[in-house]
């Protein structure tokens, strides 16, 4: 198995990036696009526990599009073989001050091209130590 081959890393940093330009814009399709389109779909967010398409789409169109924008660093994408990958973030938001977010996706290539089918979103204080910056 190929580790971070590059044009499979290109292909799967090109639809996080996609991810992220929708997930700024609440552009409601274009997440659901990113996302596959099956009950065995998970995302575990700040709050909520989702299981399966149906629950991600809920969730998304009866929350507040208000204070989304945030920043990311830290972004680690890692492909497996020609067809899993793992992005792994952190994320900050000015009206979260003093907490940092973190993003774990799991993508995987299906007919329909990537697509995320684990997903788990939480936020935790900024760590005090220097050692442990983001």
């Amino acid at each position: 198995m190929i580790v971070n081959d590059p044009r499979v890393l290109a292909e799967v940093q090109e639809a996080f990036g996609r991810y992220e330009t929708a997930l700024m814009a609440n552009d409601l399709a274009g997440m659901d696009a990113c996302f596959w389109h099956d009950d065995k779909t998970i995302r575990y967010g700040i709050a909520e526990i989702l299981h399966g398409i149906g629950e991600i789409r809920a969730y998304r169109q009866g929350r507040s599009p208000a204070g989304l924008h945030r920043v990311l660093s830290r972004t680690v994408i890692t492909t497996f073989g020609s067809d899993c990958a793992t992005a792994s973030t952190l994320f900050e938001r000015e009206a979260q001050a003093g907490m940092i977010g973190r993003q774990q996706q799991t993508w995987v290539r299906l007919e329909a091209g990537w697509r995320i089918v684990a997903a788990h979103v939480s936020v935790v204080p900024v760590p005090a130590a220097a050692g442990a910056a983001v």
